[in-house]
């Protein structure tokens, strides 16, 4: 009878990412923090279905020439569902209206459950790293006996936050968040992301609840990007109720080398050269939020009428400036329709705020860039965010004040801001002495403390050291997953 193959020595970590931009990144920058850590001792591939792969690729090269060689690349199939054409198979290239359409078929266990199943057997792993939108690969690790971490990309304080939003009661149309994640934080239901918003009966509550509970619960640890220093309270909390947690952010730093960064052909950062220093208002909107003309067209006269230099990274196939105004902004304004390096952008000495959709991957590069933020949260848990940001850490404030109009997680819900707002607020932050000031003084701080969690001897550094040694050890005691 054949022996069984030798076991390698190296730990083989496989990855699994929801198919969208704003995980795939996250998880690209874990899989190279873990196979840099140990040199020749960790062998990290990434999971994603074949559309994704290009945006995979591209997340590893922005670590420089070389510097990825050991994240490896690995694919399984997107399931065929009605309503989505043949190759979309990200949040990024679906149009607004579909834009449901790929969370159902990433929620749905039935649709997904098969091809990860076959992909964790065929290749073979020590450990699966899983996304915890993908809760059953928790029972799929146990069943090939290989321990399952599931890995948060956004931070804690709105993880928290979205449970105990699910299954809260509200009050005149409002939920309030419990005491202990800050005083009087209160969110509109018109606010809460669509699965909390669609899933307000008893029994769907409970099943939810159930299904995120048993992931976590049986798994051998969860790893989040973000570092104690900016969520201390509520690390501890995780750590209380955790058997084992690992704080390892941010993963986006080291920072990517200035030629991946810059030499990208947007022309961003020569620009940026010849500004002023803090005088630039950043704006980029992610991957996700798809944003109707009628308020790029606000948005645009409201940075014309701001009178503030700005650089703005916007959709290429929703941008059709108004009429003369390229013209009348002149070099005072750059508009970038492709991806741009935000990383050098939100470092460079020139920019001054980050308008933002309070993505966790955004708000953990203006911290770390030390820049900081007016809010415009769109989907998602990004309205949770932005009272972390807002109301906790207060290194910003809302771009469109509270009570002025009705915001949503719902594009077609969403009230057109208009320019006047735009530009009273884009001036008044910007303005020497005020709002801004104050808030770029607390995100310095932020900023060394990110820096000083990244670095050898930092608590996230100590926290990727501690997961793998972990990992190590339950391979050698054979124990499998434990509870």
């Amino acid at each position: 009878m054949a022996s069984p193959p030798p076991r390698s020595e190296k730990l083989r970590v496989l990855l699994i990412p929801f198919f969208t931009n704003s995980h795939i990144g996250p998880f690209a920058d874990l899989a190279f923090h873990l196979a840099a850590a140990r040199p020749g001792a960790v062998e990290a591939t990434v999971a994603v279905t074949p559309a994704n792969v290009p945006v995979l690729r591209s997340a590893l090269a922005r670590r420089g020439p070389g510097r990825h060689a050991e994240v490896q690349v690995a694919t399984y199939p997107f399931p065929s569902v009605d309503g989505l054409p043949p190759g979309v198979e990200n949040h990024s290239t679906v149009s607004a209206a579909d834009a449901w359409r790929i969370d159902a078929v990433g929620g749905d266990e039935r649709l997904m459950r098969p091809g990860h199943e076959g992909l964790i057997r065929d290749c073979s792993p020590d450990v699966v790293v899983s996304d915890i939108l993908f809760h059953w690969n928790a029972s799929i690790a146990d069943s090939v006996g290989v321990p399952c971490v599931t890995f948060h990309v956004i931070g804690a304080f709105p993880m928290l936050a979205l449970f105990s939003l699910i299954g809260a009661g509200a009050t005149d149309g409002v939920l309030t968040l419990p005491e202990y994640m800050g005083p009087d934080i209160q969110i509109p239901v018109t606010e809460l992301p669509e699965e909390v918003r669609s899933r307000r009966r008893p029994e769907d509550v409970r099943a939810e609840g159930a299904k995120l509970s048993s992931a976590h619960n049986s798994c051998f640890g969860l790893v989040v990007n973000t570092f104690f220093d900016l969520e201390d309270r509520y690390c501890d909390m995780y750590v209380r109720h955790m058997k084992r947690t690992y704080f390892v952010g941010p993963v986006s730093l080291p920072p990517p080398s200035q030629l991946a960064a810059g030499d990208d052909g947007s022309g961003c950062i020569e620009w940026l050269d010849r500004k002023p220093a803090r005088s630039v208002v950043y704006l980029c909107f992610g991957s996700l939020a798809h944003v109707s003309k009628p308020q790029l067209r606000e948005l645009a006269l409201g940075l014309e009428a701001s009178g503030k230099p700005f650089l703005w990274v916007v959709r290429s196939e929703a941008w059709v400036p108004p009429e003369g105004w390229e013209e009348r902004v002149g070099d005072r304004g750059m508009v970038v329709t492709r991806w741009a390096p935000q990383t050098a952008i939100l470092a460079h000495p020139a920019v001054g705020a980050f308008v933002t959709h309070c993505g966790w991957n955004s708000v953990l590069e203006t911290v770390v860039a030390g820049v900081p933020v007016l809010t415009w949260p769109m989907v998602f848990e990004q309205f949770i965010t932005e009272r972390f940001v807002t109301k906790v850490l207060k290194i910003g404030e809302r771009l469109w004040p509270e009570g002025a109009g009705v915001r949503s997680t719902r594009y077609e819900e969403h009230e057109l801001i208009p320019s006047e707002a735009v530009a009273q607020a884009v001036g008044r932050f910007m303005e020497p002495g005020g709002v801004g000031d104050a808030a770029r003084s607390r995100v310095k701080e932020l900023s060394a403390k990110a820096h000083a969690a990244m670095e050898e001897g930092g608590s996230s550094h100590g926290d990727l050291r501690r997961l793998i040694d972990d990992l190590i050890q339950e391979r050698t005691a054979g124990a499998g997953t434990t509870v």
